[in-house]
């Protein structure tokens, strides 16, 4: 490869981690300006959406109720990890402390967003987006008292992390019961 073309390269690499930032950031503003239209646009136009269809039309009526179920909300990114697989596809991992102020109740979660990126017609955008939770509780609250989702409107969606991190189990494996009891508020 000659050096100019793998200065090319370079550069699109690093333009392009730099875009797929913006996606995680203006996702966060979208949903706390509750700009449906932007938030959409952000997913390749044929986003699968499960039950729900493909596309961005699909989309907006997923993350609509979503929304209503409280009223301000602050969704603050912490970290962001991408790892490419191609000139055209990444993945990514986004910490994120979420608010939202939902009756009289200011619920906070810890999530982490695990995404799939790809980029089309030189443009990136999120091909899936699934977030992941610690935790949910309101600000006033242990987050483990009395349980890891302390949020009513959200009680279908129980916390996964960090139990689904592939290393958590084996890290944990060698170290006795009483032992984690001592670290733990899980039963």
């Amino acid at each position: 490869m000659s050096e100019l073309a793998d200065l090319a390269r370079r550069v699109d690499r690093v333009e392009s981690q730099l875009a797929i930032q913006q996606l995680a950031a203006r996702y966060a503003l979208a949903v706390d300006s509750r700009d449906l239209d932007t938030w959409a646009d952000l997913f390749v136009a044929d986003v699968d959406c499960g039950s729900y269809g493909n596309g961005r039309e699909a989309l907006k009526k997923f993350i609509d109720p979503a929304v209503r179920t409280f009223y301000r909300s602050h969704h603050q990114l912490c970290g962001h990890v991408i790892e490419f697989v191609d000139s055209d596809h990444a993945k990514g991992t986004v910490y994120c402390r979420a608010e939202h102020e939902a009756g009289d109740r200011w619920i906070v979660m810890a999530i982490c967003y695990f995404d799939t990126y790809e980029r089309r017609d030189g443009r990136w955008y999120f091909l899936r987006r699934a977030e992941k939770h610690w935790y949910s509780s309101d600000v006033l609250e242990r987050p483990g008292e009395p349980e890891f989702q302390n949020w009513p409107a959200w009680k279908e969606r129980k916390p996964t992390l960090p139990h689904q991190f592939p290393t958590w189990k084996r890290f944990w494996e060698r170290t006795p019961a009483e032992e984690l009891k001592k670290l733990s508020s899980e039963p």
